[in-house]
């Protein structure tokens, strides 16, 4: 009679999932990190030894079944450079290994949706990155239930405490932003942001705040507007900048896609840039250096992001430790030709 197989062992996302918790607390106590509540510790080492799970073979364990793919998924939407800027990233960080990215985004419909969760059933995905997505996101809600392990770029909201997140330095870039402006004179300073519930619209709001109070200069609510990320909001809302009786002489926008409609909103009324009206925009996208004239912004480093939280999701794979739940990545001035110092009237 032939002895049974031995039984195959567990990867650390099916280990989460009979202990509880998440990939990336079961990689804390495999790597013996003190951020561990005790009883939690407890529970997954008990977990561990019913299992048969030796800390010795975790790395070679967590290879054994897996698909060798992960998926790229954005809420809501794919249809813009800054995704795909992030997405190149990612792609740059799985060079040198075997795993692939897939692009998994459903855009919110039902039998994607559905399709989606059979192919997690499956074991179609050994993890994500989530782009734009928050603790009510429904990959997120998703990845977590079945203990998949994932991380998110460029949080759209609030995430669990356990839950691993890459972002920008947005407070650090509205406040360089709006100080360049100061820097060259301008005191009557527009924004034009993205929608106001956004984390990153609250950090560079705050940062552009900051900057007017160490300059003393009031800050006038008729000067701040919200859209959203798009150039057809923002050429609207720039429109009702210039309507005011005093308007800016210089305008502070959420991204450089918003640039664009800025840009044929000045062009309409014949204002130039920067003669008469600069604009400084956040996240450097290729097209940043050839619009006229080329756009001063602040680069917010998205292929790093992409880079990074892909390398952050590889250790956790592979049963290896991660330094920090939340990694924030400069914002530097991007200096061009889009800003000048306030023309002087008679």
């Amino acid at each position: 009679m032939m002895n049974p197989s031995p039984k195959a062992p567990l990867t650390m996302a099916q280990l989460a999932a009979v202990a509880g918790v998440s990939v990336a607390t079961v990689s804390k106590v495999i790597n013996q990190r003190a951020d561990v509540a005790q009883a939690t510790r407890e529970r997954v080492e008990r977990a561990m030894a019913e299992q048969g799970y030796v800390l010795n073979r975790a790395a070679r364990s967590l290879r054994k079944g897996r698909s060798g793919q992960i998926d790229f998924l954005v809420g809501p939407e794919l249809n813009s450079y800054y995704a795909f800027e992030i997405l190149r990233g990612v792609e740059e960080a799985l060079l040198s290994t075997e795993v692939r990215v897939v692009l998994a985004s459903t855009h919110a419909n039902r039998e994607r949706e559905q399709l989606w969760r059979q192919q997690l059933s499956d074991g179609a995905t050994d993890g994500a990155i989530l782009v734009l997505a928050d603790k009510h996101s429904l990959y997120l809600q998703e990845l977590n239930r079945r203990h998949i392990p994932f991380v998110v770029v460029d949080p759209f909201g609030e995430l669990g405490p356990d839950d691993l997140s890459v972002s920008a330095t947005n407070w650090a870039g509205g406040r360089l932003a709006t100080r360049y402006l100061l820097s060259l004179g301008h005191r009557r300073i527009a924004v034009i942001m993205g929608e106001p519930s956004h984390p990153c619209t609250q950090d560079r709001l705050a940062g552009y705040r900051l900057a007017l109070q160490e300059a003393s200069v009031a800050v006038d609510p008729a000067l701040i507007r919200f859209a959203d990320f798009h150039g057809e909001r923002a050429h609207q809302e720039m429109l009702h900048l210039l309507a005011l009786p005093e308007p800016p002489t210089a305008v502070f926008v959420g991204n450089d896609e918003q640039c664009l409609g800025v840009y044929r909103a000045l062009h309409e009324r014949g204002i130039a840039v920067p003669d008469a009206m600069s604009v400084i925009g956040f996240d450097n996208m290729p097209y940043a250096e050839w619009v006229t004239p080329a756009l001063t912004t602040i680069r917010q480093p998205l292929l790093e992001m992409g880079r990074v939280a892909t390398k952050m999701l590889l250790r956790l794979l592979d049963g290896e430790s991660v330094e920090t739940l939340r990694v924030e990545l400069a914002t530097p001035l991007i200096e061009r030709a889009s800003c000048a110092p306030p023309q002087k009237h008679p």
